[in-house]
């Protein structure tokens, strides 16, 4: 993925065509038929900059905004589109009960908000008469969004935008070791964040020096623990 600095956040548009306002709501989605066409959303401005739908970036930033109901259904489309990226039909009543959202199609039925969200938050646009195109590649949270999340988060998305402006190599370390260090802390060995980090494709060498280095560090954190907590010499017992 290029390389990204928090200015290139770029406030895409909404299409001239698109006849779903994203507030209030419209009749235009409480109308839908039963079945609908979903297509990809291709966009050449914010596509380069966006992240997949089922990342750890949506998940963290995005959901907070949209809500956990649209970042399940928005994943859901995206797998659909992924097994036939040509598009697909949707029956919006079966998805909404596999979404654990019952099948009420009425204007205030949670599936409905779900859909609706998408459309507010540019990430779905209407796509002919019954049928919706829909972001596969999800660009970074703008900052008037970003502004209503926690302050924790609000610096960890600080510290992930200064990862982007890192090299490729160095940004792939960079994350191993943070998912290192997270499993060592909880009280794996070294040999199974090795394996572990194998499994999320990291190459061997990468898993290898983020094992050793997270379990080092976090030798010393407890000795530095254990320390602290002996009485000194010469203190009161």
């Amino acid at each position: 993925m290029p390389a990204f600095h928090p200015t290139d956040v770029v406030a895409v548009p909404p299409p001239s065509r698109l006849a779903i306002p994203a507030s209030p709501v419209s009749n235009r989605l409480t109308t839908l038929p039963p079945t609908i066409r979903i297509v990809r959303w291709e966009d050449p401005v914010a596509d380069p900059l966006g992240l997949a739908p089922h990342s750890r970036y949506v998940e963290l930033y995005w959901l907070g905004i949209i809500g956990p109901s649209t970042t399940w259904l928005l994943r859901r489309l995206a797998y659909g589109l992924e097994m036939q990226p040509a598009g697909f039909e949707l029956h919006m009543p079966d998805t909404a009960r596999a979404l654990g959202l019952g099948d009420r199609m009425g204007r205030n039925a949670p599936f409905r908000r779900a859909l609706a969200r998408l459309v507010t938050f540019e990430l779905a646009r209407a796509h002919g008469p019954d049928g919706l195109a829909v972001r596969t590649s999800i660009p970074p949270l703008p900052l008037r969004h970003l502004a209503k999340l926690p302050e924790s988060l609000q610096r960890g998305h600080r510290q992930w935008q200064a990862e982007q402006r890192l090299p490729q190599a160095q940004q792939i370390r960079h994350r191993a070791m943070r998912l290192a260090t997270g499993l060592a802390e909880a009280g794996r060995t070294r040999d199974q964040i090795e394996q572990q980090l194998g499994r999320w494709h990291f190459h061997p060498a990468v898993a290898f020096q983020a094992a050793e280095a997270a379990v080092a560090s976090d030798g010393a954190s407890d000795r530095v623990r254990t320390s602290a907590s002996r009485p000194q010499p010469g203190s009161a017992s």
